[in-house]
């Protein structure tokens, strides 16, 4: 153990269901993990690429920017929460870490490889890219709720529906 690094009281155990093909998962939460949660919840649920847009409005360079800087929020969390919320792999620490890897990245790299190349040849997106770009921002959308109603779960806030 590092010195002056201990465990965090545990306030609980919760069983979630995570997406990206995360599965389903019990954590023993603690008072570190409660308070990570809460500031994940609040930059997840309040960033473009996590409310839903009308198909076809918004541009996919800010929502790509959006999701883009969730890791570093995340990393910024994490650091300042410290390796309390990292003891086991189900602890909010590796599951958020996996969450983006597993399920932000690779949407990021795809579509940030492919706007890129529209934006250096002096355009955007195609309308046929665009339409896939929305479906596929939509699914994302559609699993990072539910990552998003996990850390609402871990901070303790209940949501309706």
């Amino acid at each position: 153990m590092i010195a002056g690094v201990g465990r965090s009281l545990k306030v609980g155990s919760l069983s979630l269901n995570l997406p990206f093909g995360l599965g389903g998962v019990t954590i023993d939460v603690s008072e570190a993990e409660v308070r990570a949660a809460w500031a994940l919840y609040v930059e997840y649920s309040t960033r473009v690429a996590g409310t839903e847009l009308e198909e076809g409005l918004g541009s996919p360079r800010e929502a790509l920017t959006s999701l883009y800087s969730l890791f570093a929020t995340t990393r910024d969390v994490l650091r300042e929460a410290g390796p309390e919320i990292a003891q086991d792999t189900e602890a909010l620490g590796p599951l958020a870490i996996r969450a983006l890897n597993e399920g932000v990245r690779p949407f990021l790299v795809g579509w940030h490889t492919t706007l890129l190349a529209r934006e250096a040849a002096g355009g955007g997106l195609e309308p046929d890219e665009r339409a896939r770009f929305d479906v596929e921002l939509g699914e994302l959308r559609e699993q990072l709720d539910v990552y998003v109603a996990a850390l609402g779960k871990i901070a303790g806030i209940r949501r309706d529906g």
